[in-house]
């Protein structure tokens, strides 16, 4: 299996990319500025040098309160640029797994989304992420979409390594209390992606479209803030000595957000055997690498 990431710079890619070296899997890795998925032909002549077996996206606009101003950027990158890529793939017989975002959905429900939801998104960041789903289903019968949720990590800059920096400069912080999801390790994604990558390499009966993967376990981002603040001050001093809850009234955005959007992720357990992470679990591992290279 020969793998290209495109996307590869950023917390999932990085991770993908560092998976498959450590697997023996062979692997390329693209990002700005060598490749911009706006542009066809970069994505043609990307996918033409490196002659793969499998693509995977990784690649988007995720700055999601600017893209309430940068409307044809986030469409260039979320809804384009994965077309070019599908149309790609189909060009070679390639086939390609996609990322996308629970913010297609609208949070109105009050159990986890299903595959089959209605999406009805919030922010132009869900509607360029959806319209960049619906793009790769148009184009391309062999591909997966693999939706996920508070993404976090090691690499990059997240919601993780914002508030261990808070922590350490406040003695108080005011954190959302009515949004709900399902923190998700970065790691463990590229885990369950490049799973489906094996599955679909072993030439095994494939039902391709989408699916979801997430860490296990609900939680607000309030709740997700006090977990953070606590594994992180097992090894480091913090300033913070309380985290209030408040309201999405209290602290308004540019954009939209789901208040729910926790994900049902039964689907990829069923058809690809992938079991879901604790979030707590994951966070704990992931704040201690976080720690270390900061010491490092």
């Amino acid at each position: 299996m020969k793998i290209l990431v495109i996307g590869s710079k950023g917390q999932l890619g990085h991770e993908l990319v560092n998976h498959c070296k450590n697997s023996g899997i062979k692997v390329s890795g693209f990002d700005l500025p060598e490749i911009d998925i706006s542009s066809r032909d970069q994505v043609e002549k990307i996918i033409s040098d490196t002659a793969p077996s499998l693509v995977i996206n990784a690649a988007a606009y995720t700055l999601v309160d600017k893209a309430e101003s940068d409307e044809i950027t986030a469409y260039a990158v979320n809804k384009t640029g994965p077309g070019n890529i599908a149309e790609s793939c189909r060009k070679t017989g390639i086939p390609l797994i996609h990322i996308s975002t629970d913010f297609v959905f609208d949070g109105k429900k009050n159990n986890p989304y299903l595959e089959s939801d209605k999406v009805s998104p919030l922010s132009v960041y869900g509607k360029s992420k959806a319209a960049g789903d619906d793009a790769v289903r148009d184009i391309l019968n062999q591909h997966i979409i693999i939706r996920t949720s508070w993404l976090y990590g090691v690499y990059g800059n997240n919601f993780v390594k914002t508030m261990i920096r808070l922590g350490k400069e406040r003695d108080e912080l005011n954190v959302v209390a009515d949004q709900y999801g399902c923190p998700t390790c970065a790691a463990d994604l590229a885990r369950a992606v490049l799973s489906t990558a094996a599955h679909i390499h072993d030439k095994k009966e494939t039902i391709w479209g989408t699916y979801h993967y997430c860490g296990k376990g609900i939680t607000s981002w309030h709740g997700f803030t006090e977990a953070i603040l606590e594994y992180a001050g097992q090894h480091i001093p913090l300033k913070t000595k309380k985290v209030n809850a408040i309201t999405t009234a209290e602290y308004p955005t540019p954009a939209k957000r789901p208040s729910y959007s926790a994900l049902d992720c039964t689907r990829i357990q069923e058809n690809f055997g992938i079991s879901q992470e604790s979030w707590k679990e994951s966070l704990k591992k992931t704040i201690d690498k976080i720690i270390s290279a900061d010491k490092g």
